[in-house]
């Protein structure tokens, strides 16, 4: 890539990186374009400017620097950093779980299920530790219920109490 700088022609070296996994090993090419100033790049790492600052010093973050000495940051190694791929789609409606305004939703599975008459006891099991729901039996059947499958508690409390264990 050529860039004039004060007149002069000035070709720039695309910051390159090397992604590896266990099944493969790929070698990546960044453009001008995609590489982030600081400051985009913690706004979209959720972080602090002057923390993105110091994973760059701690070498924690790779980036290149431009002719005047400023530092840029690919896309790439923000989201190998946050462990994320984040989309450039535009936010559509909520579907599904996210459609749920509610943030306390454990998965689990169902240990125990049981119908007495219009009403059914569920036990799941989130992480080793037993949630039990009273759901009507209607409900149990529409969701295809039984041991063993897969579900999400939705916790939804005014107050939660909490015991030193």
């Amino acid at each position: 890539m050529k860039m004039a700088v004060f007149g002069r022609n000035i070709r720039i070296k695309p910051y390159t990186y090397d992604e590896v996994s266990l099944t493969k090993s790929r070698r990546e090419v960044n453009t001008m374009k995609e590489l982030l100033t600081p400051m985009d790049a913690a706004r979209l790492a959720g972080v602090s400017y002057p923390t993105l600052k110091q994973w760059i010093y701690k070498g924690k973050i790779h980036s290149t620097k431009t002719i005047g000495g400023h530092h840029r940051v690919a896309r790439a190694e923000i989201e190998r950093v946050t462990g994320a791929r984040r989309t450039r789609q535009k936010r559509g409606k909520p579907v599904g779980l996210d459609a749920i305004s509610g943030r306390n939703k454990l998965l689990g599975s169902i240990l125990d299920i049981r119908y007495e008459g219009l009403l059914v006891q569920v036990t799941i099991d989130v992480g080793g530790q037993e949630i039990t729901s009273i759901i009507t039996s209607d409900a149990a059947r529409a969701l295809g219920l039984k041991v063993g499958v897969q579900v999400y508690a939705l916790i939804k409390a005014t107050e939660v109490m909490v015991i030193r264990g």
